[in-house]
């Protein structure tokens, strides 16, 4: 959970207020934490004693963010109106006298960081987004408080839901202000402040050190985070973490929180390298366009791997080609391995949707892939990424929707046994119809599968069918059976198989084979 909504207007608390000192060289007004402003007060590396003077100079660039909203839904008609019960019961949530639309006010609070002295802020763009998976949501205003408490209210410059950030405006000068520093300096074990508004807490500084780096939680375009012990809860997203020179270095984004939504020391924040270019753009009003492939990809597990012979952790499987799209006419195909995008390489830290995000749109560059265990490069012209909503509408081709068991499996044939622990015969259009296959689909299906064998325990399941091998289609149980024999001929434990389970996207399951 990333932050809050409440019904009724949230209650703000802060301290005493404190004087903003503007500090000045040479009558221009600079930024909080120049190094020469922070030569004085940022402690000594190592166990510092004391953050208060680094935290005095860093905080009043730190601002709470509030949004006013709206949400209308459509109520449910009241049984009993018009009856001699309306109005006995009481009136249900989102139940109408008539049925007619009903408007609630919402709020939501997160926070935020000045960037410049004329009132630039950056967020998060959940923290000013209407509230999520809520119909009939809208934003009505955006309030920025600022430590002493002043209120502004600010205009959105402009929002990139792929990073999840956002860029504000508000009407101001001469205000404190900081910049971002370098994230790619940072170690495993340095110190971080994290400056925010948690529960709507004005003002609240926690300290930790970074606990990992190019932290993957979901595998996205800009899934990259710096983690962090430093206590963040909800509401400090889109606050700054600041490094012990007083640079930003990342801005606080996620939590894995517990049941009940607090901090068990794991947070996670947009890396500045990867921020700072998006801010930078927002600000001059230039369109973010990153490149896409156009691929539906599974990491490659250490059954996967072995699978194919690969090492662990090195490049990702494409289980889904999207028609038209950049892979489709670069002609890279399900089953293949990329490897290396441009020279760098596909690592559970740098994802193949991170490396090609970070392509322009429309340059040409190497893919280095293993198809059927043949290395191999394809170049391919890297299109345009669609906006987030339209790519969730794809769907993700590890979410395979369950298939049921209703019904007997037509009998066609002997069906053949094998070292997979399965029985199979051809998929035929009888048999396709009966499991909601498509026509188009090409394989052998899985009539019996042995309970006590890998096959069973990953999942498969009578009705799926196997496509391919190691990337080689198999048509006919015969096929399959050969598959495996020149598997077990090549030193090979286990085999990756595509399957296709309803109409749900094909994906590939590493399995053992039986000694």
């Amino acid at each position: 959970m990333r932050y809050a909504y409440a019904i009724t207007a949230a209650l703000l608390l802060s301290g005493t207020a404190a004087a903003i000192a503007l500090p000045t060289v040479g009558g221009a007004q600079t930024a909080q934490n120049e190094p020469a402003m922070m030569a004085a007060t940022a402690p000594k590396p190592g166990a510092p004693m004391s953050f208060a003077d680094l935290v005095a100079k860093l905080q009043p660039a730190v601002v709470n963010i509030s949004t006013s909203q709206r949400i209308t839904q459509q109520t449910q008609p009241n049984p009993f109106a018009g009856t001699p019960f309306e109005g006995m019961f009481g009136q249900q949530q989102g139940q109408g006298s008539n049925g007619a639309p009903i408007t609630r006010e919402a709020t939501s609070l997160g926070s935020g960081f000045i960037i410049s002295p004329d009132g630039y802020v950056v967020t998060n763009n959940h923290v000013v987004a209407p509230a999520a998976g809520v119909k009939g949501a809208t934003v009505d205003s955006i309030t920025v408080t600022l430590i002493d408490r002043k209120e502004y209210v600010a205009k959105l410059i402009g929002r990139d839901p792929t990073s999840d950030l956002a860029l504000l405006k508000i009407d101001a000068k001469n205000l404190p202000f900081v910049k971002f520093g370098d994230s790619d300096a940072a170690r495993v074990g340095d110190w971080v402040l994290a400056i925010g508004n948690p529960f709507g807490l004005g003002g609240t500084v926690t300290a930790g050190i970074v606990s990992s780096l190019h932290r993957v939680t979901g595998g996205g375009a800009y899934d990259r985070f710096i983690q962090t012990d430093a206590a963040i809860n909800q509401g400090n997203s889109g606050g700054p973490m600041f490094d012990l020179s007083g640079n930003v270095i990342g801005i606080n984004s996620q939590i894995l929180g517990s049941q009940g939504g607090g901090n068990i020391g794991i947070g996670f924040a947009i890396p500045a390298v990867d921020a700072k270019p998006v801010i930078d753009k927002l600000m001059k009003g230039t369109t973010i366009a990153r490149g896409y492939l156009g691929v539906g990809v599974q990491p490659l597990s250490d059954d996967l791997a072995g699978s194919f012979g690969l090492p662990k952790n090195q490049g990702e499987l494409i289980g889904r080609i999207e028609p038209g799209q950049a892979a489709d006419k670069a002609g890279l195909k399900a089953g293949d391995i990329v490897l290396r995008v441009g020279g760098k390489p596909v690592t559970p830290d740098q994802s193949l949707s991170y490396l090609v995000a970070n392509v322009a749109p429309g340059a040409r560059i190497p893919l280095d892939i293993v198809r059927q265990g043949k290395p191999m490069t394809i170049t391919a012209a890297i299109g345009t990424r669609p906006p987030e909503d339209q790519l969730a509408a794809l769907g993700n081709p590890e979410d395979g929707s369950e298939m049921g068991d209703d019904g007997d499996t037509p009998s066609v044939g002997q069906p053949a046994a094998n070292a997979l622990g399965v029985t199979v015969q051809t998929l035929t259009p009888p048999i396709a119809r009966n499991f909601n296959v498509d026509s188009s689909v090409q394989g052998v299906v899985i009539a019996n599968v042995d309970p006590s064998s890998d096959a069973g325990s990953k999942g498969l399941k009578r009705g799926d069918v196997i496509v391919s091998v190691n990337g080689v289609p198999v048509a006919t149980p015969a096929a399959l059976g050969a598959a495996i024999t020149q598997a077990k001929a090549a030193g090979r434990a286990q085999v990756a198989l595509q399957i296709v389970r309803g109409r749900a996207p094909a994906l590939f399951i590493g399995v053992k084979l039986k000694k």
